[in-house]
C-alpha cells in the first residue's frame, strides 16, 4: 500500500499532465481529504502512515478518473457551495463560486423581507434554491428543471441540508406549462447560455463530463432561455418583483439589452474576475 505521502506525490505529480502545479496540488490534497478524512496538515505529520486496503482500491479507481479528465467534484460526488456541501453527479452541473455572488445578491436585497415568493428556473444540484432558502427562511421557493435526474439529486441535497423546497418538472421553454406557475416576487436562473459552436473550445473535464443540457443553447439563439425569462416575468411576476440571472460575460450587454428591450429596468454586476455576470431586471 502507498503511504499517505506517497500517495499525495504519485498524484500530484501525475495530474500535472492536465493541470498547473497549483491546481495539480490542490486537487490531490482535496482527493486524499476526501479517502482519507485527513486534512492536510494531519497527513503530514502520519506522511509514512500507508492507505488501508480498502483507501488504495479507492485511491487507486479515483486516480484514474481523474487522469481521465474527469472533474474532481464528479470523482467525490461532493461540491461546496456557501459553505455547505452538495452531492454532485454527471446529471447536474458543478456549483461555481461565480453562481455564490448571485445568490449573496439575491439575499443581500431581500434578507429584511418576510414571506416571499422564489421561483428558481433549472435546478440543478439545487444549489440556488437551497442556499436562499436557508438565507431566507421565511421564503416559500419553488424550483423547477427539465431532468428528473437533476430533480433527485436537488430532493436529496434539500433533505440533507432541511431546506423546505417544492420541486417540479417541466420544459420552462414550453411556454403552455406557465400556467402551472403562480407569481413570485423573485425569479432566479442560471440558465443554458453557451452557444454551441464553443463546444470545441471548452476544457474537457467540462465538455466531456458535465451535462450538456444545462449548458448549450443554438448557435442562432444565444438568449433563448433569458427571452423566454422576460417573457414569464410579465405574467408572472409579482408588482416589484425581480428577475435575477447569471450570464455569459460576451453577452451580457445583448442580454441587458433584450430586457429593457421588453421594458424592464436593468442592473449589470460584474463578477470576482471582473466579467460582467449577473444581471438583475424589474418591471
Amino acid at each position: 500500500m502507498l503511504s499517505y505521502g506517497e500517495a499525495f506525490y504519485q498524484l500530484k505529480s501525475e495530474l500535472q499532465s492536465l493541470y498547473d502545479a497549483q491546481e495539480a496540488t490542490a486537487v490531490a490534497h482535496e482527493l486524499l481529504y476526501s479517502i482519507t478524512g485527513l486534512e492536510k496538515m494531519d497527513r503530514l505529520m502520519r506522511k509514512d502512515e500507508p492507505l488501508t486496503e480498502a483507501q488504495q482500491k479507492l485511491y487507486d479507481t479515483c486516480k484514474a478518473d481523474l487522469l481521465k479528465g474527469k472533474p474532481l467534484q464528479y470523482v467525490t460526488g461532493t461540491a461546496w457551495f456557501m459553505g455547505k456541501e452538495f452531492k454532485v453527479n454527471e446529471h447536474v452541473l458543478i456549483p461555481r463560486p461565480e453562481t455564490e455572488e448571485l445568490v449573496d445578491w439575491i439575499i443581500k436585497d431581500h434578507k429584511v423581507k418576510q414571506d416571499i415568493s422564489i421561483l428558481d428556473i433549472g435546478t440543478g444540484s439545487g444549489c440556488i434554491p437551497i442556499s436562499l432558502q436557508l438565507a431566507l427562511p421565511g421564503a416559500t421557493t419553488l424550483s423547477c428543471d427539465i431532468s428528473e435526474e437533476a430533480i433527485e439529486v436537488a430532493k436529496e441535497n434539500a433533505r440533507k441540508l432541511e431546506a423546505d423546497i417544492s420541486f417540479i418538472k417541466t420544459d420552462f421553454l414550453n411556454q403552455k406549462m406557465w400556467y402551472n406557475f403562480e407569481q413570485y416576487d423573485v425569479i432566479v436562473s442560471n440558465p443554458p447560455y453557451i452557444p454551441q459552436k464553443e463546444y470545441k473550445n471548452m476544457h474537457t473535464n467540462v465538455r466531456d463530463f458535465e451535462p450538456s443540457l444545462a449548458l448549450f443553447v443554438p448557435d442562432d439563439d444565444a438568449l433563448l432561455f433569458y427571452r423566454n425569462i422576460a417573457e414569464f416575468g410579465k405574467t408572472n411576476m409579482k408588482p416589484d418583483g425581480v428577475i435575477y440571472c447569471e450570464l455569459h460575460k460576451d453577452h451580457a450587454e445583448k442580454t441587458e439589452q433584450m430586457f429593457r428591450e421588453k421594458g424592464y429596468k436593468t442592473e449589470l454586476r460584474k463578477d470576482m474576475h471582473g466579467n460582467e455576470r449577473m444581471i438583475k431586471a424589474q418591471l
